[in-house]
């Protein structure tokens, strides 16, 4: 069973925002009994408790890794939803997933379709009441580092949520 020790897992969906990660996601929950953490549901509470419009830093993903770490300690699989855009932050997740003994599953969403990523960023709606979705300016100006690690890449303009939900199945299998 999944949900066994030897068997716990973190995924990390990463990637810009309007790319796909949160829908890939939801198939990857539907399938895998897990723990869901959306970086932008954790930022946007934290700021909506402190009151301030402000950026909260790496408050957020700080917050992330201490609930992905105790998840996976209890044998829990944890299902991360995040930009994760430095090689801090992606460093920070292999460390939460060595500490633990799990198996980690490292995605980057891109979606290489310029003017369906625009599409999906400037249409789409939210989804958490009261959190400002980025503009596609916002989103073209994200710091994002290169990756200099392996890790799946999943085109979500070439396939569906629900076939990279099954690629991202089948990696996890392979461990």
């Amino acid at each position: 069973m999944i949900g066994e020790p030897k068997h716990r897992t973190l995924i990390v969906l990463s990637g810009l925002p309007g790319t796909g990660k949160t829908t890939i996601a939801r198939e990857l929950v539907a399938r895998v009994p897990s723990i869901y953490l959306r970086i932008d549901a954790i930022e946007h509470a934290l700021k909506t408790a402190s009151g301030s419009a402000e950026d909260v830093g790496p408050a957020g993903y700080v917050v992330a890794y201490a609930l992905a770490r105790s998840n996976l300690a209890l044998g829990m699989s944890v299902i991360a939803d995040c930009v994760n855009p430095l090689s801090v932050t992606r460093e920070a997740w292999r460390v939460v997933a060595t500490e633990t003994s799990s198996h980690l599953v490292e995605v980057e969403v891109v979606c290489s379709d310029v003017v369906e990523h625009r599409r999906r960023v400037e249409n789409r709606e939210a989804d958490i009441a009261g959190f400002a979705l980025p503009s596609w300016e916002a989103v073209l100006g994200h710091d994002y580092e290169a990756w200099g690690t392996s890790r799946l890449v999943i085109d979500s303009a070439l396939v569906s949520a629900s076939e990279a939900a099954d690629l991202i199945w089948r990696r996890m299998r392979e461990r």
